[in-house]
């Protein structure tokens, strides 16, 4: 005859590793969302870049611009690479169990992938800013605007961390 304490406790444990697999499903579906949100601009962003390349007007930019022309067109290449990897990690051990793993590792991606993206919009700003006004307003502009993004992408969640304040997700 079956323990009835040794039944009671395996169902404890499935009911808890459902619960584990149940949040481990919402947390990968909240990432996916996320990074819905971040990559149509990173892709706008990283044609725009590549079509200026080509236009008339580029070869009479100075090597300050070239060089932060380059910088936001790797910064949007990398953003793009670590937003998307998450998607394409999961394509390769999809049903593998390894579902905690991914969701830590993009994670840590789509944070990388926005500090990058931050970095080429930054970028962006810069160029355009200097080639309307001039260098001191395009430092001004990309201090400020790198800022703004600093305030409101990361400084609450950060502070909070800080401070070991927790929410619900």
């Amino acid at each position: 005859m079956a323990d009835p304490d040794r039944t009671k406790e395996r169902v404890e444990a499935e009911e808890k590793q459902e619960e584990l697999k149940e949040r481990l499903e919402r947390e990968h579906g909240e990432l996916l969302e996320e990074l819905r949100s971040l990559i149509p601009g990173a892709e706008v962003l990283f044609g725009f870049l590549l079509a200026i390349r080509f236009s008339g007007q580029f070869a009479d930019l100075n090597d300050r611009l070239r060089y932060v022309y380059y910088f936001t067109l790797v910064s949007t290449g990398v953003a793009l690479v670590l937003l998307l990897a998450p998607a394409a990690h999961h394509r390769l051990r999809f049903r593998e169990g390894d579902k905690d793993y991914m969701l830590r590792k993009g994670n840590r991606e789509a944070i990388a992938g926005s500090v990058a993206i931050a970095l080429a919009f930054t970028g962006v700003i810069f160029l355009v800013t200097e080639l309307v006004f001039g260098v001191h307003e395009a430092i001004v502009a990309a201090v400020g605007f790198f800022a703004l993004v600093v305030w409101r992408w990361w400084s609450y969640a950060l502070y909070r961390s800080l401070r070991g304040e927790s929410s619900d997700g």
